[in-house]
Protein backbone atom coordinates (compact mmCIF):
# COMPACT_ATOMS: atom_id res chain seq x y z
CA UNK A 1 0.00 0.00 0.00
CA UNK A 2 1.09 3.39 -0.88
CA UNK A 3 1.54 6.64 1.95
CA UNK A 4 0.74 8.73 -1.02
CA UNK A 5 -1.35 6.88 -3.72
CA UNK A 6 -3.07 10.79 -4.94
CA UNK A 7 0.13 11.97 -5.06
CA UNK A 8 2.25 9.30 -6.97
CA UNK A 9 -0.85 8.77 -9.43
CA UNK A 10 -0.59 13.36 -10.01
CA UNK A 11 2.85 13.38 -10.30
CA UNK A 12 3.33 10.00 -12.74
CA UNK A 13 0.24 11.93 -14.80
CA UNK A 14 1.91 15.18 -14.96
CA UNK A 15 5.27 13.65 -16.15
CA UNK A 16 4.31 11.73 -18.63
CA UNK A 17 2.90 14.83 -20.75
CA UNK A 18 -0.03 13.48 -22.12
CA UNK A 19 -2.37 15.50 -24.35
CA UNK A 20 -4.89 16.97 -21.70
CA UNK A 21 -8.60 17.13 -23.98
CA UNK A 22 -10.22 17.39 -20.20
CA UNK A 23 -10.79 19.75 -17.44
CA UNK A 24 -9.18 22.49 -16.42
CA UNK A 25 -8.52 24.67 -18.89
CA UNK A 26 -4.97 25.35 -18.70
CA UNK A 27 -4.04 21.80 -19.33
CA UNK A 28 -1.06 20.94 -17.47
CA UNK A 29 0.96 24.29 -19.26
CA UNK A 30 2.45 26.25 -16.23
CA UNK A 31 1.30 29.67 -16.89
CA UNK A 32 1.22 30.79 -12.67
CA UNK A 33 3.03 27.46 -12.08
CA UNK A 34 1.12 25.17 -10.42
CA UNK A 35 -0.65 23.39 -13.01
CA UNK A 36 0.99 20.38 -13.87
CA UNK A 37 -0.36 18.65 -10.69
CA UNK A 38 -3.78 20.32 -11.05
CA UNK A 39 -6.07 17.37 -12.83
CA UNK A 40 -9.79 16.28 -12.56
CA UNK A 41 -11.35 13.22 -12.53
CA UNK A 42 -9.68 11.15 -15.18
CA UNK A 43 -9.48 7.82 -15.41
CA UNK A 44 -7.33 6.27 -12.62
CA UNK A 45 -7.75 9.81 -10.58
CA UNK A 46 -10.89 8.11 -8.28
CA UNK A 47 -13.61 10.22 -7.76
CA UNK A 48 -13.67 11.66 -4.36
CA UNK A 49 -17.48 11.14 -3.62
CA UNK A 50 -17.48 8.24 -5.20
CA UNK A 51 -14.16 6.97 -4.55
CA UNK A 52 -12.62 2.96 -4.57
CA UNK A 53 -9.04 3.77 -5.86
CA UNK A 54 -6.49 5.79 -4.88
CA UNK A 55 -8.28 8.59 -3.03
CA UNK A 56 -10.16 5.71 -1.10
CA UNK A 57 -6.84 4.19 -0.49
CA UNK A 58 -5.25 7.71 1.13
CA UNK A 59 -8.73 8.16 3.13
CA UNK A 60 -7.59 4.71 4.99
CA UNK A 61 -4.44 5.78 5.62
CA UNK A 62 -5.82 8.63 7.46
CA UNK A 63 -7.98 6.66 9.43
CA UNK A 64 -5.55 4.59 10.71
CA UNK A 65 -3.47 7.91 11.87
CA UNK A 66 -6.38 9.03 13.05
CA UNK A 67 -7.59 5.37 14.71
CA UNK A 68 -10.76 6.23 13.40
CA UNK A 69 -14.09 4.31 12.15
CA UNK A 70 -13.64 6.22 8.68
CA UNK A 71 -12.14 9.59 7.64
CA UNK A 72 -13.04 11.54 4.78
CA UNK A 73 -11.77 14.41 2.65
CA UNK A 74 -13.00 17.96 2.37
CA UNK A 75 -11.37 20.18 0.22
CA UNK A 76 -14.05 22.94 1.19
CA UNK A 77 -12.52 23.43 4.56
CA UNK A 78 -14.23 22.10 7.83
CA UNK A 79 -17.09 24.41 6.72
CA UNK A 80 -18.44 21.45 4.77
CA UNK A 81 -17.47 19.03 7.40
CA UNK A 82 -20.05 20.71 9.82
CA UNK A 83 -22.66 21.02 7.44
CA UNK A 84 -22.05 16.93 6.68
CA UNK A 85 -22.46 16.22 10.37
CA UNK A 86 -25.50 17.71 11.40
CA UNK A 87 -27.16 16.09 8.35
CA UNK A 88 -25.46 12.84 9.75
CA UNK A 89 -26.99 13.65 12.81
CA UNK A 90 -30.55 14.22 11.39
CA UNK A 91 -30.65 11.11 9.94
CA UNK A 92 -31.26 9.28 13.60
CA UNK A 93 -32.89 12.41 14.82
CA UNK A 94 -36.27 9.92 15.66
CA UNK A 95 -38.54 12.88 14.61
CA UNK A 96 -36.41 15.60 17.09
CA UNK A 97 -35.39 18.64 15.18
CA UNK A 98 -33.36 20.79 17.90
CA UNK A 99 -29.71 20.28 18.32
CA UNK A 100 -27.86 21.36 21.51
CA UNK A 101 -25.34 23.84 20.61
CA UNK A 102 -21.91 25.87 22.37
CA UNK A 103 -22.86 30.02 21.57
CA UNK A 104 -19.82 30.37 19.58
CA UNK A 105 -20.26 28.40 16.87
CA UNK A 106 -18.67 29.28 13.51
CA UNK A 107 -21.32 30.96 11.39
CA UNK A 108 -20.85 27.74 9.01
CA UNK A 109 -22.64 25.70 11.81
CA UNK A 110 -25.56 28.68 11.36
CA UNK A 111 -25.63 27.80 7.73
CA UNK A 112 -25.63 24.17 8.48
CA UNK A 113 -29.05 24.77 10.24
CA UNK A 114 -30.57 26.64 7.38
CA UNK A 115 -30.09 24.12 5.23
CA UNK A 116 -30.96 21.22 6.99
CA UNK A 117 -33.84 22.96 8.28
CA UNK A 118 -32.53 22.31 11.65
CA UNK A 119 -33.29 24.40 15.07
CA UNK A 120 -30.60 24.91 17.77
CA UNK A 121 -31.07 26.07 21.17
CA UNK A 122 -27.72 27.66 22.99
CA UNK A 123 -25.40 27.27 25.71
CA UNK A 124 -24.19 30.57 26.76
CA UNK A 125 -19.95 30.99 27.79
CA UNK A 126 -18.70 34.41 29.06
CA UNK A 127 -17.74 36.12 26.12
CA UNK A 128 -18.36 36.02 22.31
CA UNK A 129 -15.76 33.50 21.49
CA UNK A 130 -15.53 31.03 24.32
CA UNK A 131 -17.91 28.54 26.10
CA UNK A 132 -16.80 26.73 29.08
CA UNK A 133 -19.62 23.93 29.44
CA UNK A 134 -19.60 21.89 31.78
CA UNK A 135 -20.34 18.31 32.70
CA UNK A 136 -23.04 19.23 34.98
CA UNK A 137 -24.75 21.81 33.06
CA UNK A 138 -25.17 20.14 29.84
CA UNK A 139 -27.01 17.02 31.69
CA UNK A 140 -29.22 19.76 32.65
CA UNK A 141 -29.69 21.07 30.05
CA UNK A 142 -30.51 17.66 28.58
CA UNK A 143 -32.94 16.48 30.88
CA UNK A 144 -36.12 18.19 28.38
CA UNK A 145 -35.12 14.59 26.22
CA UNK A 146 -35.79 17.14 23.07
CA UNK A 147 -32.40 17.20 21.29
CA UNK A 148 -30.96 14.94 18.68
CA UNK A 149 -27.08 15.70 18.89
CA UNK A 150 -24.70 18.25 20.87
CA UNK A 151 -22.55 20.74 19.09
CA UNK A 152 -19.31 21.93 20.84
CA UNK A 153 -16.06 24.22 19.51
CA UNK A 154 -13.17 22.58 20.43
CA UNK A 155 -10.30 24.37 20.79
CA UNK A 156 -11.66 27.89 20.13
CA UNK A 157 -10.58 30.88 18.77
CA UNK A 158 -8.80 32.04 22.00
CA UNK A 159 -7.39 28.81 22.73
CA UNK A 160 -9.98 27.39 25.39
CA UNK A 161 -10.59 23.78 25.51
CA UNK A 162 -13.58 21.89 26.89
CA UNK A 163 -13.21 18.49 28.59
CA UNK A 164 -14.67 16.68 25.78
CA UNK A 165 -14.28 13.32 27.35
CA UNK A 166 -17.26 14.12 29.94
CA UNK A 167 -18.77 15.72 27.62
CA UNK A 168 -19.50 13.00 25.46
CA UNK A 169 -20.02 10.72 28.46
CA UNK A 170 -23.04 13.22 29.62
CA UNK A 171 -24.24 13.02 25.73
CA UNK A 172 -23.87 8.96 25.62
CA UNK A 173 -25.68 8.90 28.80
CA UNK A 174 -28.49 10.73 26.99
CA UNK A 175 -28.49 8.73 23.67
CA UNK A 176 -27.38 11.53 21.54
CA UNK A 177 -24.54 12.07 19.50
CA UNK A 178 -21.45 14.49 20.48
CA UNK A 179 -20.45 16.50 17.31
CA UNK A 180 -17.27 18.76 17.63
CA UNK A 181 -16.28 21.53 15.49
CA UNK A 182 -12.24 20.92 16.07
CA UNK A 183 -11.03 22.78 12.63
CA UNK A 184 -8.45 24.02 14.96
CA UNK A 185 -7.05 21.10 16.21
CA UNK A 186 -6.14 18.52 13.86
CA UNK A 187 -2.83 18.31 15.93
CA UNK A 188 -4.09 17.62 18.78
CA UNK A 189 -4.40 13.87 18.09
CA UNK A 190 -0.53 13.95 18.68
CA UNK A 191 -1.29 15.64 22.18
CA UNK A 192 -3.77 12.66 23.56
CA UNK A 193 -6.36 15.73 23.31
CA UNK A 194 -8.42 14.90 19.82
CA UNK A 195 -12.00 14.23 20.03
CA UNK A 196 -11.61 10.71 18.44
CA UNK A 197 -9.44 9.60 21.54
CA UNK A 198 -12.27 11.06 23.85
CA UNK A 199 -15.55 10.23 23.18
CA UNK A 200 -16.78 12.95 20.49
CA UNK A 201 -19.05 10.94 17.78
CA UNK A 202 -17.52 12.71 14.84
CA UNK A 203 -15.76 15.78 14.95
CA UNK A 204 -14.03 18.03 12.09
CA UNK A 205 -10.47 19.05 11.73
CA UNK A 206 -8.67 21.96 9.24
CA UNK A 207 -5.66 20.54 7.80
CA UNK A 208 -4.60 23.78 6.59
CA UNK A 209 -5.11 25.85 9.75
CA UNK A 210 -2.58 23.88 11.94
CA UNK A 211 -1.10 21.11 9.51
CA UNK A 212 1.12 22.09 6.63
CA UNK A 213 -1.92 20.95 4.02
CA UNK A 214 -3.15 23.69 1.72
CA UNK A 215 -6.07 26.18 2.11
CA UNK A 216 -9.39 24.09 1.84
CA UNK A 217 -8.04 20.51 3.28
CA UNK A 218 -10.36 19.06 5.91
CA UNK A 219 -11.00 16.01 7.32
CA UNK A 220 -14.17 14.72 8.98
CA UNK A 221 -13.58 11.94 10.99
CA UNK A 222 -15.80 8.96 11.98
CA UNK A 223 -15.24 7.37 15.56
CA UNK A 224 -15.05 4.11 15.92
CA UNK A 225 -17.13 4.21 18.99
CA UNK A 226 -19.76 6.48 17.13
CA UNK A 227 -23.51 5.52 18.27
CA UNK A 228 -24.85 5.31 14.20
CA UNK A 229 -22.75 3.82 11.29
CA UNK A 230 -22.50 7.65 10.02
CA UNK A 231 -19.73 6.80 7.74
CA UNK A 232 -22.04 4.90 5.41
CA UNK A 233 -23.92 7.82 4.50
CA UNK A 234 -20.62 9.84 4.99
CA UNK A 235 -19.88 10.30 1.02
CA UNK A 236 -23.35 11.42 0.27
CA UNK A 237 -23.46 13.85 3.11
CA UNK A 238 -20.45 15.60 1.75
CA UNK A 239 -21.69 15.78 -1.65
CA UNK A 240 -24.82 17.07 -1.19
CA UNK A 241 -23.12 20.44 0.27
CA UNK A 242 -19.73 20.68 -2.01
CA UNK A 243 -18.57 21.32 -5.21
CA UNK A 244 -18.67 18.68 -7.92
CA UNK A 245 -15.04 19.95 -8.71
CA UNK A 246 -12.68 19.16 -5.95
CA UNK A 247 -9.27 20.32 -5.70
CA UNK A 248 -6.66 17.58 -6.16
CA UNK A 249 -3.69 20.04 -5.62
CA UNK A 250 -5.53 20.31 -2.19
CA UNK A 251 -5.99 16.54 -2.13
CA UNK A 252 -2.60 15.95 -3.18
CA UNK A 253 -1.38 17.78 0.16
CA UNK A 254 -3.44 16.01 2.47
CA UNK A 255 -1.95 12.83 0.96
CA UNK A 256 1.48 14.00 1.46
CA UNK A 257 0.22 14.89 4.54
CA UNK A 258 -0.43 11.80 5.59
CA UNK A 259 3.00 10.90 5.22
CA UNK A 260 4.90 13.21 7.08
CA UNK A 261 2.44 12.61 9.81
CA UNK A 262 3.22 8.88 10.20
CA UNK A 263 7.30 9.89 9.82
CA UNK A 264 8.86 11.87 12.61
CA UNK A 265 5.89 14.78 13.46
CA UNK A 266 5.09 14.00 16.84
CA UNK A 267 8.61 15.15 17.13
CA UNK A 268 8.54 17.84 15.19
CA UNK A 269 5.48 18.79 17.42
CA UNK A 270 6.77 18.28 20.46
CA UNK A 271 10.13 20.71 19.49
CA UNK A 272 7.06 22.94 18.53
CA UNK A 273 5.14 22.87 21.47
CA UNK A 274 8.69 23.61 23.42
CA UNK A 275 9.54 26.83 21.82
CA UNK A 276 5.69 28.58 22.06
CA UNK A 277 6.25 27.47 26.02
CA UNK A 278 9.51 29.23 26.22
CA UNK A 279 7.87 31.98 24.53
CA UNK A 280 4.99 32.07 26.47
CA UNK A 281 7.50 32.26 29.73
CA UNK A 282 9.43 34.80 28.18
CA UNK A 283 6.05 37.42 27.81
CA UNK A 284 4.98 36.50 30.74
CA UNK A 285 8.63 37.84 31.97
CA UNK A 286 8.11 40.58 30.07
CA UNK A 287 4.38 41.19 32.12
CA UNK A 288 1.96 40.54 29.18
CA UNK A 289 -1.37 38.00 30.06
CA UNK A 290 -2.97 35.26 28.24
CA UNK A 291 -5.45 33.21 28.26
CA UNK A 292 -6.50 29.87 26.80
CA UNK A 293 -4.47 26.42 27.22
CA UNK A 294 -4.11 25.37 23.98
CA UNK A 295 -0.69 23.76 22.97
CA UNK A 296 0.39 25.72 19.28
CA UNK A 297 -1.98 28.91 20.14
CA UNK A 298 -0.99 32.50 22.47
CA UNK A 299 -3.71 34.63 22.93
CA UNK A 300 -2.48 38.08 24.56
CA UNK A 301 -5.16 40.00 27.05
CA UNK A 302 -3.64 43.56 25.32
CA UNK A 303 -5.88 45.62 27.57
CA UNK A 304 -3.94 44.73 30.44
CA UNK A 305 -0.49 45.89 29.21
CA UNK A 306 -2.56 49.04 28.18
CA UNK A 307 -2.90 48.64 24.23
CA UNK A 308 -6.34 47.43 21.92
CA UNK A 309 -5.50 44.18 20.14
CA UNK A 310 -5.87 46.28 17.35
CA UNK A 311 -3.61 49.13 17.89
CA UNK A 312 -0.93 45.97 18.96
CA UNK A 313 -1.12 44.08 15.37
CA UNK A 314 -0.64 47.35 13.47
CA UNK A 315 2.33 47.58 15.38
CA UNK A 316 3.37 44.13 14.64
CA UNK A 317 2.47 44.32 10.75
CA UNK A 318 4.78 47.67 10.74
CA UNK A 319 7.50 44.84 11.54
CA UNK A 320 6.16 42.26 8.98
CA UNK A 321 5.12 40.49 11.53
CA UNK A 322 1.20 38.88 11.40
CA UNK A 323 -0.32 37.61 14.00
CA UNK A 324 -3.93 35.34 13.09
CA UNK A 325 -6.75 37.75 14.77
CA UNK A 326 -6.56 40.73 16.42
CA UNK A 327 -9.60 42.82 18.44
CA UNK A 328 -9.85 45.36 21.17
CA UNK A 329 -9.36 42.66 23.76
CA UNK A 330 -7.03 39.73 22.21
CA UNK A 331 -4.05 39.22 19.62
CA UNK A 332 -4.02 35.72 18.56
CA UNK A 333 -0.66 34.04 17.21
CA UNK A 334 -1.01 30.56 15.49
CA UNK A 335 2.12 28.66 15.59
CA UNK A 336 2.91 25.09 13.87
CA UNK A 337 6.37 23.12 13.45
CA UNK A 338 6.96 25.09 10.97
CA UNK A 339 7.52 28.31 12.75
CA UNK A 340 11.24 28.86 12.48
CA UNK A 341 13.79 30.18 15.56
CA UNK A 342 13.89 33.24 13.96
CA UNK A 343 10.05 33.96 14.16
CA UNK A 344 10.38 33.25 17.53
CA UNK A 345 12.92 35.56 18.27
CA UNK A 346 11.56 38.35 15.93
CA UNK A 347 8.54 38.38 17.85
CA UNK A 348 10.11 38.39 21.22
CA UNK A 349 12.39 41.17 20.07
CA UNK A 350 9.42 42.95 19.45
CA UNK A 351 7.69 42.68 22.46
CA UNK A 352 10.58 43.28 24.23
CA UNK A 353 10.74 46.68 23.01
CA UNK A 354 7.20 47.40 23.76
CA UNK A 355 6.74 50.35 26.41
CA UNK A 356 3.91 49.44 29.05
CA UNK A 357 1.03 52.20 29.51
CA UNK A 358 -1.89 52.12 32.23
CA UNK A 359 -3.92 49.07 32.00
CA UNK A 360 -7.16 49.62 30.22
CA UNK A 361 -10.56 48.70 32.35
CA UNK A 362 -12.94 48.28 29.95
CA UNK A 363 -14.20 44.54 29.27
CA UNK A 364 -15.46 43.25 26.23
CA UNK A 365 -19.69 43.09 26.11
CA UNK A 366 -22.03 40.06 27.42
CA UNK A 367 -23.43 38.59 24.71
CA UNK A 368 -26.90 38.74 25.10
CA UNK A 369 -29.88 36.03 25.11
CA UNK A 370 -32.13 37.64 22.37
CA UNK A 371 -35.61 36.22 21.31
CA UNK A 372 -36.48 34.52 18.45
CA UNK A 373 -38.81 35.37 16.06
CA UNK A 374 -38.15 33.03 13.44
CA UNK A 375 -36.28 30.07 12.39
CA UNK A 376 -32.50 30.19 11.36
CA UNK A 377 -33.49 28.72 7.90
CA UNK A 378 -36.78 31.00 7.32
CA UNK A 379 -34.51 33.84 8.41
CA UNK A 380 -31.74 32.97 6.29
CA UNK A 381 -33.92 32.73 3.14
CA UNK A 382 -36.26 35.19 3.59
CA UNK A 383 -35.69 38.71 1.59
CA UNK A 384 -33.51 40.92 3.41
CA UNK A 385 -31.69 44.74 3.79
CA UNK A 386 -29.12 46.35 4.78
CA UNK A 387 -29.42 48.87 7.98
CA UNK A 388 -27.00 50.76 9.93
CA UNK A 389 -27.15 48.87 13.61
CA UNK A 390 -28.78 51.89 15.50
CA UNK A 391 -31.92 51.53 12.92
CA UNK A 392 -32.27 47.87 13.27
CA UNK A 393 -33.61 47.71 16.90
CA UNK A 394 -36.97 45.29 16.68
CA UNK A 395 -35.72 44.00 13.34
CA UNK A 396 -34.73 40.40 12.74
CA UNK A 397 -31.53 39.38 11.44
CA UNK A 398 -31.16 37.55 8.25
CA UNK A 399 -27.46 37.24 7.84
CA UNK A 400 -24.72 36.91 10.70
CA UNK A 401 -22.91 39.68 9.34
CA UNK A 402 -19.37 38.70 10.54
CA UNK A 403 -15.97 38.20 8.50
CA UNK A 404 -13.49 35.36 9.25
CA UNK A 405 -11.59 35.29 11.60
CA UNK A 406 -12.97 34.50 14.03
CA UNK A 407 -16.82 34.30 11.99
CA UNK A 408 -18.74 33.88 15.34
CA UNK A 409 -22.21 35.62 14.78
CA UNK A 410 -22.95 38.33 17.59
CA UNK A 411 -26.46 38.05 16.85
CA UNK A 412 -28.01 34.70 15.14
CA UNK A 413 -29.95 35.01 11.82
CA UNK A 414 -33.98 34.64 12.87
CA UNK A 415 -33.49 36.48 16.72
CA UNK A 416 -34.85 40.29 16.92
CA UNK A 417 -32.31 43.08 17.73
CA UNK A 418 -32.57 45.22 21.02
CA UNK A 419 -30.42 47.61 22.09
CA UNK A 420 -28.07 45.44 24.16
CA UNK A 421 -27.19 43.88 20.91
CA UNK A 422 -26.55 47.04 19.31
CA UNK A 423 -24.18 47.92 21.75
CA UNK A 424 -22.47 44.44 21.00
CA UNK A 425 -22.39 45.10 16.95
CA UNK A 426 -20.54 48.49 17.65
CA UNK A 427 -17.75 47.25 20.17
CA UNK A 428 -16.95 45.13 17.47
CA UNK A 429 -17.26 47.66 14.88
CA UNK A 430 -20.11 45.95 12.66
CA UNK A 431 -22.04 49.48 11.66
CA UNK A 432 -24.25 47.41 9.09
CA UNK A 433 -26.45 44.50 9.40
CA UNK A 434 -29.02 42.42 7.16
CA UNK A 435 -32.37 42.57 8.56
CA UNK A 436 -35.67 40.53 7.21
CA UNK A 437 -37.56 43.11 5.25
Amino acid sequence: MSKTPIYDFVKKYADENNVRLHMPGHKGKEVLGCERYDITEINGADSLFECDGVIAESEKNLSHIYNTRASFYSTEGSSLCIRAMVFLAMQYADGKKKILAGRNAHKSFLSALALCDVEADWLYGDNLYSCNITAEALDKALAGDEYFAVYVTNPDYLGNMVHIKSLSDICHKHGIPLLVDNAHGAYLKFTGHHPMDNGADMCCDSAHKTLSCLTGAAYLHVSKDALYPYEADAKRALSLFASTSPSYLIMASMDLMNEKLSDGYEAELHNAGRMVDELKTDLSHLGFEFTGREKLKINIKTKSAGYLGTQLCKMMEEKGIYPEFCDDDNLVMMFTPQSTKEDFEQIIRFFSEIEKKTPITSDMPVIPHLQRAMSVRQAMFSSCEKVNVEDAVGRILAHPCVSCPPAIPIAVCGEVIDDTVVNCFKYFKIEQISVVK
